[in-house]
C-alpha cells in the first residue's frame, strides 16, 4: 500500500491527527498487526510535547456538546455510545457537563478516557479520580488513553 493510501485509510485512527499515521506508515512494512500499533504508538511517544499536547487538545469531551450535536468523528461516537454517552440523561449530562471544564481548566486538554467496554459509572470515577492528578501525570495518563483508543481502532480495522 502506498503511503498515501495508508494516510487515507489510517489518518484518523488518532483524533484529527493524519500526522500519526503519516509517521507510522515510515515503519513499514509491519510484520503483524501488533507490529503496526507499535509503530502508531511510537508516532505519538516521538512527537515532541507540543504536538502530543495539540493531539490530546483534538480529542472531544466526553459526552460533550459535539457529541451531543453529532460532530464528532464516527468512531468517536461509536465509543461513547457503546458506554452509553449518547443516552444520558439531564442530571448526567450536566455532570459530565460539569466535570469535562473542570478538567479542561485544570490540565488545558479534554479528559481522555478509552470507554471501549467502559460504563458511565466508571468512567465518571475516572473522572473524579484523575482530576487529583498533576498536571504531569495527568498529561501522561491522557497519553496512554489515547495509544489505548488507537489500539483498538486499529485492532479492529485490521485483521491480526
Amino acid at each position: 500500500m502506498p503511503p498515501e493510501r495508508f494516510v487515507h485509510c489510517f489518518g484518523d485512527i488518532a483524533e484529527h491527527a493524519a500526522w500519526v499515521a503519516q509517521a507510522a506508515a515510515e515503519a513499514r512494512p509491519f510484520a503483524s498487526r501488533d507490529a503496526m500499533i507499535a509503530a502508531f504508538a511510537a508516532a505519538v511517544r516521538d512527537a515532541g510535547p507540543e504536538r502530543q499536547l495539540h493531539l490530546l487538545r483534538s480529542h472531544p469531551d466526553l459526552a460533550g456538546k459535539a457529541a451531543r450535536a453529532g460532530t464528532i468523528t464516527a468512531d468517536s461516537r461509536r465509543e461513547q455510545s457503546g458506554a452509553g454517552l449518547d443516552s444520558l440523561d439531564a442530571e448526567e449530562f450536566t455532570r459530565f457537563t460539569t466535570l469535562n471544564e473542570r478538567y479542561r481548566r485544570t490540565f488545558g486538554f479534554p479528559f481522555i478516557l478509552a470507554v471501549k467496554s467502559a460504563t458511565k459509572q466508571q468512567i465518571l470515577a475516572a473522572f473524579e479520580s484523575r482530576l487529583g492528578n498533576s498536571p504531569e501525570a495527568e498529561r501522561a495518563t491522557a497519553l496512554s488513553q489515547v495509544l489505548r483508543i488507537i489500539r483498538f481502532r486499529l485492532e479492529e480495522r485490521v485483521l491480526p
